[in-house]
């Protein structure tokens, strides 16, 4: 008997721990309970409320600043509610056009876009690669010219050799 006792108790707890809290009823310190309402965002909708009752989930978004679908969505699943309703997603929200075929213009813009860009990246790829080659040879030839410039020549040695010897 005591285990069923227990069991009742349990399960009371779990139903008031998840029981909705209504926006339009709410104490401060329900509100303050709902994860994700601080005491900045309570007061708000204490204020607002105060203005006249929350309509809908449309309205309770619009009125409370700082409030928008994000929110409210994770405000519905911690239990809050509006008039008893939980939140089904923005109303307002345009609808999303249908994927249309690409038309015939729009099929050559992307392509002739795409093969500029192709085109842009050849190009530069050439120039990173005759820039290299540039480099490469100038390297060179300055080589060539400090290895003249310190080398002494061998026609000029040879004077400087016999007159040395006489």
């Amino acid at each position: 008997m005591f285990k069923k006792l227990l069991a009742f108790f349990a399960a009371m707890f779990l139903v008031a721990a998840f029981a909705a809290v209504d926006v339009n009823k709410a104490t401060e310190a329900e509100l303050d309970g709902i994860k994700g309402i601080g005491p900045v965002t309570t007061k708000l909708i204490i204020s607002e409320r105060k203005k006249g009752e929350f309509k809908s989930w449309d309205d309770f978004v619009t009125r409370v600043k700082g409030v928008g679908d994000k929110n409210a969505a994770k405000f519905s699943a911690e239990g809050l509610t509006v008039s008893g309703a939980t939140y089904q997603g923005p109303s307002a929200a345009p609808a999303k056009k249908a994927n249309k075929p690409l038309t015939e213009k729009a099929k050559d813009a992307a392509v002739s876009t795409k093969d500029a860009v192709k085109g842009a990246a050849i190009s530069t790829k050439d120039a990173v690669k005759g820039a290299a080659v540039g480099t490469k040879d100038a390297v060179k030839e300055t080589a060539k010219d400090v290895k003249t410039a310190v080398t002494p020549k061998a026609d000029a040695a040879k004077p400087a050799a016999s007159a040395a010897k006489k």
